[in-house]
Formats: structure tokens, sequence, C-alpha cells
């Protein structure tokens, strides 16, 4: 007879507890302890972002302002109307020398014609006695330069000139050189008048009137040949370092021609 194994029922029950403990455990491929990957849900760490850097504005590029300078001749005369008094003066205003020739170094003459009336007019005599012209030199940015002296014309004849129809006034007053920095003279006229008081009267009123009148100094184009000249010149024939040590001092008055 065949002999047979004796049951062993401690083996069988070992067996099953292995194959259940396989069955519900997780398998080592499985077990990120093992593997060191992640799941999803340790993924969902919020992702850094680059931080913004500031971007400096650019400065605005400054620009550059025109300067318009005050000219009463531009358009070849000025006519004006003043009061003095009972005397009503009209006064025209010119230069027989083109604007674009009143540089600094230039003489620059002024004429002036001046009529007058009287309101009312009750056949009193109006006499011009005193004229009376100073000049205000000014630079770039307003600053007051050397200024010629004050020019005066007074009549050479009792009571004075007559200005009344169909008398006038004439004057050609010649401002010398000036400052080479100069860009505007207004001009201040005083007139002195003398009203007489009847017709028949050795006695006379005076009266004054005050009209100022700026004109623009022509600027010299730009030089552009001493970029061109190089060095040339920088140093005299005669030794000296080239440079035009002689200059003009601008007279110091105006001059008044009939």
């Amino acid at each position: 007879m065949t002999a047979r194994r004796p049951f062993r029922p401690a083996a069988l029950l070992a067996a099953g507890m292995l194959f259940a403990l396989t069955a519900c455990g997780t398998a080592p491929w499985d077990d990120p302890a093992t593997t060191g990957t992640t799941t999803a849900s340790d993924d969902a760490s919020p992702t850094p972002t680059a931080s913004e850097t500031p971007v400096a504005e650019p400065e605005p590029t400054p620009t550059e302002t025109i300067k318009v300078v005050q000219n009463d001749l531009a358009a070849g005369n000025a006519v004006r109307t003043l009061t003095a008094g009972a005397a009503s003066l009209g006064v025209t205003y010119w230069s027989t020398l083109s604007m674009d020739q009143w540089v600094a170094g230039a003489s620059k003459p002024l004429s002036l014609s001046i009529s007058g009336a009287l309101v009312p007019d009750d056949g009193q005599g109006l006499y011009l006695s005193r004229v009376s012209l100073s000049a205000d030199v000014k630079g770039e940015d307003g600053e007051t330069l050397p200024s010629p002296a004050v020019v005066t014309d007074e009549a050479s004849v009792e009571p004075g000139y007559a200005i009344t129809d169909p008398y006038s006034y004439n004057q050609t007053f010649v401002v010398p050189a000036v400052d080479e920095r100069a860009v505007s003279v207004t001009f201040t006229i005083t007139y002195e008048v003398l009203i007489q008081t009847t017709p028949t009267s050795e006695e006379y009123a005076k009266q004054t009137a005050v009209d100022t009148l700026t004109v623009a100094v022509a600027q010299p184009p730009a030089d552009t040949s001493s970029a061109t000249q190089g060095t040339e010149g920088a140093a005299g024939t005669d030794g000296t370092d080239g440079a035009d040590t002689a200059t003009s001092e601008p007279a110091t008055e105006v001059t008044a021609t009939s």
C-alpha cells in the first residue's frame, strides 16, 4: 500500500495568511517610499513666479523755447497819439537803417516827427520846448547793459517850436554802438510843450508827455568758419597768441541831427 502524508492544517493556514497579506499589501514598485515618486496632490504647491522689475521712465528731453524780442519798428514805423494837458500830439517813429542792420556795433538812426493840436482850440499857440531821449540797453536774459547817456534837444527859439498844422517838429537821433550782448534798446522820449493861456497872452502853461519805443538789436549770423579753420591763426606772427587785443568801446551818448 502506498503510504499517505498526514494532513497538516497549520501549513495551509500559514499559506492562506501569506496570500492574504500579499493581496492586501502595496507592491514595492508602487510604494512612494521606495520609488521616490510623488503623487499629484504632492505636486500641487504653487509655482513661484518671476518678480516684476520696475522700469524707470525716461526723463523728458528739454525743449528750447523761442524768445520773442519786441520790435516796435518791425513794420517800418510806429505811430503814437499822446496827450499833454489840452494838447493832443501825433508822433511817428522810423529809421532809415533797415532792421537787419540794427546791429550792436553800428550807428543806428532813429527819426521822429511830431505835430499837435489843442482840444478845444481857442486860438492859443502850442509849442514844443524840449525833447529828451534816453536809451535802456538789455541783454538776452533781460539784464541791463551799459547804455548811452541821455540826449536833450532844447528849442533855440522862444517860446519853442511851433507844432500846430501846418508845422511839425522833425528830428533824427543817432544811437551809437552798444554792448555786443545787447538784444534790444528801449527808448524813453519825453516831450515838453508850452500852451499859450490865451491867444494874446505872453504866459504859457507847461505840459509833458512821455512815450517809450523798443527796437530789437539784430543778431549777426553764427560764425561757422572757426570750426573749419582748426588751429590756423592760433599764434600771431609777432609771437602773440593771435587774439585780437583791440576792443572798441561803445559811444557814450546819443547825438541829435536836425
